[in-house]
């Protein structure tokens, strides 16, 4: 076969996507044409795996583990670091759509957290390798080289190196605050849906957002609904991916405390809602590295969903297989443990008295020729917006200097992470960087 013949679909491929189409033909031109190509094997060696773990009562030689008293076979010292899980939990291959009661006490548990979901069919979480592989499994479900993708100019990183530059898409960016720095630019975020007006967009939002720490407002909440719900009205076809990575770190009563993705999955025909969220900020297992993807339209019917979860699986499987069983026992447990809201509770108000320390100190009044402070109510981060210093100068000043770490981002922004500070690290902390800011202004 010569390199310039296509390669036809697998006859599942095709089963899916005419499942997608049949219900909803809005997903299916949304999907990228690698996910157009992606299926689950659901006569693969997972799969018969599957069926041989309930069925094969007399023998099972399916699966390529060893086995050892009718359980996964161990070695002491690796099994002497884990107190209460047996082998089963631990060692065995988890599905490549993640544990089934672990999906099914996250779909809950998002359900419970977001009251603005409602009774509305959507689907079943799928378990990806945290948020970051979440975002990468998007990109690939959606976006084709060239095709565009819509952030705020604050954004993780990490959706560069996805989008851009593993996919080729391109991200357009619009400026997250207005130009008093009071709040959400709405005003902008809409004018960059109309200027797309019928176009095929990707739209992040990223709430609590990495790397300014700021949540919108209710009110600004309901005008971003409102927005992205006229652009799909009149005509866009949108991919809107909810970031919540640092989903419940609200320090401020005026924050939207329910995910976007509550209103959004039943929003209109023309807006597939994407959740990408995980455990690995909300339940403090940063290397556990559990996530999840969870679909929502407004006409979703089972038989979409079952075809996006099955296509979103094929890739997982392509790629990593599946994601961490212990990993995925230990969250479950977590969910499952009585004590998990109350301990969940107590980490986050350590969080919210540094980030309460923290306002105090970055908007002292002898500051103010050195910074302005961007709004931040929530997650870990807040950011300055250094003046009359290049940022990575006064980051690298601050490391030689003053033993003090910071993320520099483009020539003024400078990022602090309160969440890893105590209480009495961060005055010296903004001392230290006004200090560096002043050395830098004399020069």
């Amino acid at each position: 076969m010569s390199a310039t013949q296509e390669v036809s679909l697998n006859p599942l491929a095709e089963a899916a996507n005419e499942a997608i189409r049949k219900d909803c033909q809005v997903i299916f031109d949304l999907l990228s044409e690698r996910g157009k190509r992606f299926f689950f094997p659901a006569k693969g060696i997972l799969a018969q795996g599957a069926e041989a773990k309930q069925k094969a009562k007399t023998a099972n030689a399916t699966i390529g583990i060893a086995t050892e008293n009718g359980a996964p076979m161990y070695l002491e010292c690796v099994h002497k670091y884990f107190s209460g899980l047996t082998s089963s939990e631990l060692y065995d291959y988890a599905p490549s759509y993640g544990k089934a009661d672990l999906r099914q006490a996250w779909a809950k548990k998002q359900r419970e957290e977001t009251p603005s979901m409602g009774t509305h069919l959507v689907s079943n979480p799928v378990v990806t390798n945290a948020l970051t592989h979440g975002l990468s499994v998007v990109g690939e479900l959606f976006l084709d080289p060239g095709d565009e993708a819509l952030s705020s100019d604050l954004l993780w990183e990490n959706y560069n190196l996805a989008w851009e530059t593993r996919l080729g898409a391109h991200i357009s960016y619009y400026p997250f605050f207005d130009k008093e720095l009071k709040g959400f630019n709405v005003e902008a975020f809409s004018k960059a849906l109309k200027e797309r007006a019928g176009k095929k967009l990707v739209v992040s939002l990223n709430f609590p957002n990495n790397p300014s720490g700021y949540t919108p407002t209710k009110a600004e909440a309901l005008a971003i609904v409102r927005a992205l719900t006229e652009a799909a009205a009149e005509g866009s076809k949108l991919v809107v991916v909810c970031d919540d990575a640092y989903y419940g770190m609200f320090f401020d009563e005026s924050c939207e405390r329910e995910s976007f993705f509550g209103r959004l999955c039943q929003a209109h025909p023309n807006l597939l809602a994407v959740k990408v969220d995980g455990a690995t900020k909300e339940e403090f297992v940063w290397g556990m590295r559990v996530g999840f993807i969870t679909y929502g339209i407004q006409n979703g019917t089972a038989g979409v969903y079952k075809a996006m979860e099955d296509k979103t699986a094929g890739v997982i499987r392509s790629v990593v297989s599946s994601v961490t069983h212990p990993g995925q026992t230990i969250v479950l447990k977590a969910l499952q443990d009585p004590n998990f809201r109350r301990q969940q509770i107590e980490k986050i108000e350590i969080l919210r008295k540094r980030a309460a320390v923290t306002g105090v100190e970055c908007r002292k009044p002898e500051y103010a020729d050195c910074w302005d402070v961007y709004p931040y109510n929530s997650g870990y981060f807040m950011c300055l917006r250094l003046k009359g210093a290049d940022a990575d100068t006064v980051r690298m000043k601050l490391l030689d200097e003053h033993g003090v770490g910071t993320i520099a981002l483009g020539e003024a922004n400078l990022r602090v992470a309160f969440s890893c500070l105590t209480e009495a690290q961060i005055p010296s902390v903004f001392s230290a960087i006004a200090s560096a800011v002043r050395d830098l202004k004399r020069k």
